[in-house]
Order: C-alpha cells, then sequence, then structure tokens
C-alpha cells in the first residue's frame, strides 16, 4: 500500500510539473508581444558582430539576427533593442530575464547547453576557432613557438581552458592575464604588457582592424579549438526557441534558394519553384506552426537579408576584416552551413 501511495505521489507530481512546465510555453513571445520589441544582448562593441557605427546603432551579424527575429515576430526589423554585455555578464542578463535572447558571439558547449537553464536552439551564426595575435616583431610564425609567451585573455571564455589545454598538450609554458572586455586585452597587447592575444579568430581579426597599426600584427595559422558560435535562450520555453532557431534556418534557406533582399518580392508574385513558394508563404500555412505570419521569411528577407548577404555586410572582402567564407560558406559551396527544409 506504502508502494502504491509513493508510486502515486511521484505520478502526481510528474504530472504538476508537467503542466506547470506546459504553462510556461510561450512566455517570452508573449511578453514580447506585450511590451512591442525584442531586448537582445549583444557584446560590448565587437566590430563585424556587434558595434555602435557613427550614429550609436548598433551594427553587425549578431545585431543583425536579433532584426531577424524581430521581423519574423513583428515584421519590422526595427522591433529591437540592444543591451551591450561583457563576457562575465551575458549568462546572467539571459537567466535573470534582462534580455529575451543572447546573440553574442557565444560558443555552444555541452556544459553551457546543460547546466545554466538555458539552450542553443541549433543555429550557428558563426563557425569559428580559437588563434593567437602577435607583433611581428615577436619573430614567430607559429603558436608552437609561444613556450614562455605572457598571453592575454578575455576572463569568463571558453579561451581560457582552450589555451591551457592546447599549452599542455604541446608540452609549453605560458602566463596568462585575464581581462573582463575585448578591448582591454587589445590594449594590452598594444601596450607590450602581453606578448600575443588569444580569442576567437573572428575576434582577432576585429580586435587587429581597432589597433593604431593593423598591418604591425599577425593572425597565426594554428586554428586550436572548435568555437560555434550561435545565439541563446532560456531553457523551458519551446516556442520561442524555435522562432530563433528557425529564424537562422530561413537564413540559410533562403540564401540556398538565391532569394535576395532584391529579388525576394519578385519570387512572391512571379517564382515558380515550389520549394520557395513554400518558403515564401506563397504555398502552404508554415508559420502558422511557430505562431508566426505566413510571410515571416519575406519580412525577414526584404528587411535584412538572407545569410551570405548579412556575412558580406558586417564581415566579408568588402569590409575592414574582410573575412573569407571558409567553414561558413553554404554546404552546397563547400562550407557547412546547412539547414532543415520548410515543409
Amino acid at each position: 500500500m506504502k508502494m502504491l501511495k509513493s508510486t502515486l505521489a511521484v505520478l502526481t507530481a510528474t504530472a504538476i510539473l508537467g503542466v506547470s512546465s506546459f504553462a510556461q510555453a510561450g512566455a517570452t513571445l508573449d511578453a514580447i508581444q506585450k511590451k512591442g520589441f525584442i531586448q537582445c544582448g549583444v557584446s560590448d562593441g565587437l566590430p563585424g558582430f556587434s558595434v555602435p557605427d557613427s550614429k550609436g546603432v548598433i551594427q553587425g551579424i549578431d545585431a543583425d539576427f536579433c532584426r531577424a527575429v524581430a521581423a519574423a515576430v513583428f515584421g519590422d526589423a526595427t522591433k529591437v533593442k540592444f543591451s551591450q554585455l561583457n563576457a562575465k555578464e551575458r549568462f546572467t542578463a539571459l537567466q535573470s530575464g534582462e534580455i529575451d535572447i543572447l546573440s553574442r558571439n557565444t560558443t555552444w558547449t555541452s556544459s553551457r547547453d546543460a547546466s545554466m537553464g538555458l539552450v542553443f536552439p541549433g543555429f550557428v551564426t558563426y563557425y569559428d576557432g580559437v588563434g593567437f595575435l602577435a607583433n611581428t616583431k615577436l619573430g614567430v610564425k607559429s603558436a608552437k613557438e609561444l613556450d614562455g609567451a605572457t598571453i592575454c585573455i578575455q576572463a569568463g571564455t571558453t579561451t581560457e581552458l582552450n589555451v591551457s589545454d592546447y599549452f599542455r598538450a604541446n608540452n609549453l609554458k605560458y602566463t596568462p592575464i585575464t581581462f573582463d572586455t575585448s578591448d582591454e586585452s587589445a590594449k594590452s597587447l598594444e601596450s607590450g604588457r602581453c606578448d600575443v592575444l588569444t580569442s576567437d579568430k573572428s575576434q582577432l581579426y576585429a580586435q587587429r582592424s581597432k589597433l593604431a597599426s593593423p598591418k604591425d600584427y599577425v593572425v597565426l595559422p594554428e586554428t586550436i579549438s572548435k568555437e560555434p558560435l550561435g545565439p541563446v535562450v532560456r531553457k523551458g520555453d519551446e516556442d520561442w526557441m524555435e522562432i530563433v532557431r528557425w529564424t537562422g534556418f530561413a537564413l540559410l534557406n533562403t540564401e540556398e534558394a538565391g532569394v535576395t533582399s532584391k529579388n525576394v518580392m519578385d519570387l512572391v508574385k512571379n517564382g515558380k519553384n515550389p520549394d520557395v513558394a513554400r518558403l515564401l508563404g506563397v504555398d502552404g500555412e508554415y508559420g502558422k506552426d511557430l505562431k508566426l505570419p505566413k510571410d515571416w521569411v519575406v519580412k525577414i528577407v526584404s528587411q535584412v537579408g538572407n545569410y551570405g548577404e548579412i556575412f558580406e555586410k558586417n564581415l566579408g572582402k568588402g569590409t575592414a576584416l574582410a573575412i573569407d567564407r571558409g567553414m561558413n560558406a553554404l554546404w552546397t559551396n563547400g562550407g557547412i552551413q546547412y539547414a532543415p527544409p520548410v515543409r
């Protein structure tokens, strides 16, 4: 009898928890729609990813991703506000509800995905890896020549562990100096306080562009880790997570289909491809399951662009960073960017 009561108690508790979890589903989207904008957490100033322009408007691939989500939800990419956060602040801001989404060059790892009450929706904004930026006067051409070096590292990042693992594996010694912001790390490299700066390679290119004499610094060839950077949301709200996930997939699918900000409206009216018709909401109601209007993808691309357009605008060869697509090219062009279909 006691066993039966215990079993019933467990089942009742499980049912209550299930109802509670279900009741929370959609809470983020409801709150966003009520206040009329998305609060997006971005970096405290990283060129190409999120940095204020001369008018104070946040520009970059991470900022544009949040604009794409706003376009999907509201039909208006301007309905987003930005919170600039350093690496230590970013997760607390999301956990506390200060922001609705974190889009801040953040690495997707198992511990972050499983133990912080947060979830990475599965879209990778930028495939990256940790590297090293050195002054050419140091005379090194490889990271394996950095034995005994003093290394500037941003605190609260996965870079700290990656560098420790790399130096231990290669039987090298180093002295770390940690800083709260990437700008502080870069200034210390420039002042000579450290021999090299380590971070994700995209960040190294961005920081080099801000130095007084960028040509005096070189990014060493080694990439010592895998750093898939992507958006993060709070765990427990599947509706919101799916919107964020499929916004990313829509950016990739439209690039693959040849849908751009310039031709999207013409394709809505005159397109013949059935896959494109489904993607753009001309055929079917595929936005309905996401609680989005049928033309949500049209709103994204017409106002923000597809993934390729966003990449080139913020990081590509026409920018100061001049970063090649590399792994971030579509799978059809030798990269690893790939999205499930809308159907």
